[in-house]
């Protein structure tokens, strides 16, 4: 089986990427043949400053072999040195429902929080992440509950390419978590933990020191009353139960039984020193890892040569079957 996923490389990652992604990707090195790519060519989608963008890869893949991706038991490598990736894509649009791109959620709720340009990389960006994942004939992707829309489609253009020019590329399937796909924000329950959300406070980074990680739970946003239990009408609480839960691989409903009667203020002591614990060992290895910069650049060349060997097979065997370019 081979495993493939992205991820942008657009500021600190944070506690949602971590456990919705992050740990996936770890697990996935075991589960199958895994390729893991940092997504730049995405970033550029919106507004973004090309130095910023440079330095966020690299912190990027260096939070990613912190976290335990082995070069050699995966490949790592950044989208914009894999040209497929980008040709693909174009190849791909010519198989693309405009209709299905119209209503992709990611779309309608970037577009509008942009304040000059809303890019047409932005409209298309569905497309290339199917052609990230197609490109590789991955059988399994690894996301958080938001990407399930993106997945669908790219599983429809896989389809009906498959349909008009025979079989050439595999149906992937997604692999979201069943607790933990989709960590909130802690100022805002309702949303999702994001790296573009306004209040800094909102969201726990991968490399936040201990005392930030502890004044953040503790000052998250309650719910009215002071039962510790899941509710719809208690979206702070049980964001933090799902998170302690995840953390210390346990039921959600044993975390409500242990806090039965304490109150909020147990709870978010706890859920701050499991987070503290849980995050020591990544953000300790990264500055090891981030100040070799030299070494970075090595693994993530290495695997994209590694990566442009398969996606290049999976680009000629569909220029062939189009009918692209000159016969070989």
């Amino acid at each position: 089986m081979r495993i493939f996923s992205g991820i942008q490389p657009t500021g600190q990652k944070h506690l949602g990427n971590y456990i919705g992604a992050i740990r996936q990707y770890v697990d996935g090195q075991d589960r199958g043949d895994a390729i893991y790519c940092i997504v730049d060519a995405h970033a550029i989608s919106v507004s973004y400053d090309p130095q910023h963008l440079r330095e966020f890869t690299l912190d990027t893949a260096a939070t990613l072999l912190a976290a335990g991706l082995d070069p050699n038991r995966c490949i790592l490598f950044v989208q914009g040195d894999v040209r497929e990736h980008t040709e693909l894509c174009w190849l791909l649009s010519g198989v693309t429902a405009y209709g299905d791109l119209t209503r992709m959620h990611q779309f309608k709720d970037k577009s509008a929080k942009q304040r000059e340009l809303v890019s047409a990389a932005l409209f298309t960006y569905p497309v290339l992440m199917a052609a990230d994942v197609l490109a590789y004939r991955a059988h399994e992707v690894p996301v958080g509950d938001d990407q399930r829309q993106h997945v669908e489609l790219m599983r429809d253009v896989a389809i009906r390419f498959n349909e008009r020019f025979g079989e050439t590329l595999v149906v992937p399937e997604h692999r979201i978590p069943e607790v933990g796909a989709r960590i909130m924000d802690l100022q805002d329950p309702t949303s999702k933990m994001s790296t573009t959300s306004e209040a800094e406070s909102g969201r726990i980074h991968v490399l936040d020191d201990p005392k930030v990680v502890t004044k953040k739970v503790k000052s998250a946003v309650t719910d009215s009353g002071s039962d510790v239990r899941r509710a719809p009408d208690k979206p702070g609480i049980s964001n933090l139960i799902e998170i302690l839960s995840v953390i210390q691989a346990r039921s959600p409903e044993s975390v409500e039984g242990e806090f039965d009667g304490q109150g909020y203020g147990a709870l978010k002591g706890a859920v701050a020193e499991a987070i503290v614990d849980y995050l020591a060992p990544v953000r300790e290895r990264y500055h090891e890892l981030r100040h070799d910069e030299g070494e970075l650049l090595r693994i993530l060349r290495e695997g994209a040569d590694r990566a442009r060997a398969i996606a290049s097979d999976t680009v000629a065997d569909v220029r062939d079957r189009m009918g692209v370019g000159t016969p070989g």
